[in-house]
């Protein structure tokens, strides 16, 4: 716990965990003992309910021990205890807990033992058995009742005494271990007898009158009488609690659990913050986040998918808070703690260790002395699996160019053992040796040069300049000392600066570029691999198609070389080898290729017919052909074409026929079984060959042939409608059926 409070300290937190742990019915460790992921389950599930008030309770541990060991408990222990018992056979009984969940089902697994809850309702509110549990009991707290008014009426029939008026020092009724009495003055002997118990610093003596000292007896032995009966109750409760000692500790244990997760929800509603659920992963990104420590905070929203974040820039302009912002959000979700933040948008990633070198520049150090501590941190944590890291000021404490060099290796070192690194720093040498680091993204403290300030934002992919000049200047350092500095400090060094800083950038960009082509190097090599793979299966459909046809021919020659006695036997074979060859000109399954994409408004030719593409619906495309008739068709029956459609007025329209299967049909002259028949047949082809539109022509006649079909397209599962031509094809003898 001391570390998760020092790392509290570093990272400005502790005024906000003392605020939360007030919330805790006892008192506890802010961290929860258990399994993270049912932890998180059970606050999801509980974070909408509204339980009933956890009552405060003590800590129970010790007489837990003292129950193992057949001990008695006091009074106040059962109370508390039972107070427990209580809360969670509420909780249970609550109407508006959820029929079913994670939370529910932690709540059913509680049995509450009946002896037990019998002994907790002995109890009123503040902690006394109630009246007609113990008949006993019941009968001295009346005799001490009574004995108590018997005291009260007697001091007051003593004070309104006339003779002993001139001796009483005040007519209030005091408290001397424990015993009423009366402050008198000196000569008060010869007036009313009793026991002095004190006196006073102006030399009063503290007077229990004789009257009172006797009914003070009776309530001493009372008292004592009711303190005897007290512990052989609680010897006996005592007795029946050791019997589920074993429950008992289970609950005890399972009121914490629930005070942990239930004052979490409390605190998040009253401060009005979010949960922030920890991933699996490293990845960091967070969305509208504030530290729990700014007062009126820039949101922060930052994304770290990368391994360290180097951040630069300006002095003052929120590097350090940066630092602690991001190692923050992943402690507090850890913790299981609520946070300022937008958690839908956000992610953070899971880390079992989490570590700060951050310096205060409040204390004065020897610089020696801090590089020696800082690297004795460091040498702790090497190997550290699962970590962490944050580095305030990564130069502080040696030389600028050696620790470039020095930290380069040890940050190298960490990333190589899957370390997550946030550090903040000044040394361009440094950042200009890790910038071209596939692990590392840059962020830098931004400044307003027209206003002289920091802005409190980040440039991602940049180099900051520290601007320690501006800084002092704002700090109120006289400018005549300023520009001694800057003259001291020279215009060489600050182009070279900035030739850094500039020759960093160009390498960043020139890894962009490399990642780039590295991308688009994969994506060809990638379709070349398809295209080899097209090839190879092309051959092998080729080959398959060569056997097959060598198969037939092979069985066809065998038919004709059998033997034939008789003529009719010889045409008999013929014929085999002939329909043999027949069924071999049955088209092959197309070898496989890639279709051809095709532009929504390109002319394409569909068998006879020539269109254009109107829209596509996954791998089929929406065609209208020149005759007017809309068709979903796939890529492969396609070809392109660049023939203008013929300029046809509706007069003159005509039907093309397709492939095999026209988009009309005529059924004049038919009889209704045979209309039938080749109507559902047509149908059938139609929706084959992927037409959308077809006519059908019936005739006028006496009418039978026409109800027939329209009867026939009513019950169709495929006639999506259906309605009589237009005058020019056909008028009311024919139908355009739509498919």
């Amino acid at each position: 716990m001391s570390k998760l409070l020092s790392l509290a300290q570093k990272l400005d937190l502790c005024e906000f965990l003392n605020s939360f742990s007030s919330y805790f019915a006892r008192e506890k460790e802010i961290a929860f003992e258990g399994d993270y992921a049912v932890f998180s389950a059970l606050l999801k599930d509980l974070e909408p309910l509204t339980l009933p008030t956890l009552p405060k309770v003590k800590n129970l541990d010790t007489q837990l021990v003292h129950l193992q060991k057949s001990g008695v408990l006091h009074l106040e222990e059962i109370f508390e205890f039972s107070k427990i018992l209580l809360f969670f056979h509420a909780l249970k009984t609550l109407s508006s807990l959820p029929k079913m969940g994670v939370f529910r089902d932690w709540v059913d697994k509680i049995e509450l033992p009946s002896h037990l809850l019998k002994i907790a309702r002995f109890f009123e509110e503040d902690g006394e058995i109630k009246e007609g549990i113990y008949p006993e009991l019941d009968q001295i707290r009346y005799n001490l009742s009574s004995i108590q008014s018997q005291i009260k009426s007697a001091l007051s029939s003593t004070l309104s005494q006339t003779s002993l008026a001139p001796y009483l020092v005040d007519k209030q009724v005091h408290f001397i271990n424990n015993s009423e009495c009366l402050l008198l003055k000196s000569g008060f002997n010869h007036f009313i007898k009793g026991m002095i118990l004190s006196r006073s610093s102006g030399g009063f003596f503290y007077l229990c009158p004789e009257s009172i000292l006797k009914l003070k007896e009776k309530e001493s032995n009372l008292k004592d009488l009711y303190q005897t009966q007290i512990y052989s109750i609680c010897k006996e409760l005592s007795k029946e609690f050791s019997k589920s000692l074993l429950f008992l500790k289970f609950i005890n244990k399972a009121f914490d659990k629930l005070d942990h997760l239930y004052s979490r929800i409390l605190f998040a509603r009253d401060k009005n913050l979010e949960f922030a659920y920890k991933h699996n992963g490293s990845e960091i990104i967070l969305k509208d986040y504030a530290h729990p420590n700014l007062k009126n905070p820039k949101l922060l929203n930052l994304e770290f998918k990368k391994n360290l974040l180097m951040i630069t820039g300006v002095n003052a302009g929120g590097k350090t808070m940066l630092l602690k912002s991001i190692l923050s959000s992943v402690f507090l979700s850890s913790l299981l703690l609520p946070q300022k933040i937008n958690a839908t948008h956000s992610r953070i990633g899971s880390f079992k260790h989490i570590e700060a070198i951050i310096s205060d520049p409040q204390n004065s150090k020897d610089d020696i002395s801090t590089f020696a501590g800082r690297m004795l941190e460091i040498s702790h944590i090497l190997n550290t699996p699962s970590l962490l890291l944050a580095i305030d000021e990564i130069e502080l404490g040696t030389d600028a160019d050696e620790a470039s060099s020095l930290y380069k290796e040890i940050l190298e070192h960490l990333l190589s053992k899957g370390a997550k690194i946030i550090i903040t720093t000044h040394h361009k040498r440094l950042a200009s040796l890790m910038a071209t680091n596939p692990q590392v993204e840059l962020y830098a403290a931004l400044f307003d040069e027209k206003n002289q300030i920091p802005t409190f934002s980040f440039l991602k992919g940049s180099i900051g300049k520290s601007y320690a000049f501006e800084t002092a200047l704002r700090y109120h350092i006289p400018h005549s000392l300023i520009q001694r500095a800057r003259e001291h400090y020279g215009e060489d060094k600050e182009k070279l600066n900035a030739l850094i800083e500039k020759s960093t950038l160009l390498e960043l960009e020139l890894y962009e570029e490399k990642l780039k082509l590295q991308e688009q190097n994969d994506k060809l090599y990638k379709k070349r691999q398809e295209l080899e793979e097209q090839i190879e299966a092309n051959t092998k459909a080729l080959q398959k198609e060569k056997n097959r046809l060598e198969q037939i021919y092979q069985e066809a020659l065998s038919e004709l070389k059998k033997e034939a006695k008789t003529l009719g036997e010889i045409h008999q074979n013929m014929n085999k080898s002939s329909q043999i060859l027949k069924n071999a000109q049955t088209p092959s399954p197309a070898l496989p290729q890639s279709p051809r994409e095709y532009k929504i408004g390109e002319r394409i030719k569909y068998g006879k017919n020539r269109g254009v593409i109107k829209g596509k619906s996954g791998s089929l495309y929406l065609i209208e052909c020149d005759d007017g008739f809309k068709l979903k068709v796939e890529a492969n029956s396609l070809k392109p074409c660049g023939t203008p459609p013929p300029t046809l007025s509706p007069k003159n329209k005509v039907i093309a026929p397709k492939n095999s299967v026209g988009v009309s049909l005529d059924l004049h002259g038919l009889r209704a079984e045979e209309a039938l028949e080749r109507a559902d047949k047509f149908i059938s082809d139609c929706l084959l060959a992927g037409y959308d539109e077809v006519l059908i022509y019936h005739g006028i006649g006496g009418g039978i042939l026409s109800k027939v079909i329209k009867d026939f397209l009513s019950t169709h599962p495929k006639v999506i409608s259906f309605s009589d031509a237009p005058p020019q094809m056909g008028g009311f003898g024919a139908k355009v059926v739509k498919l």
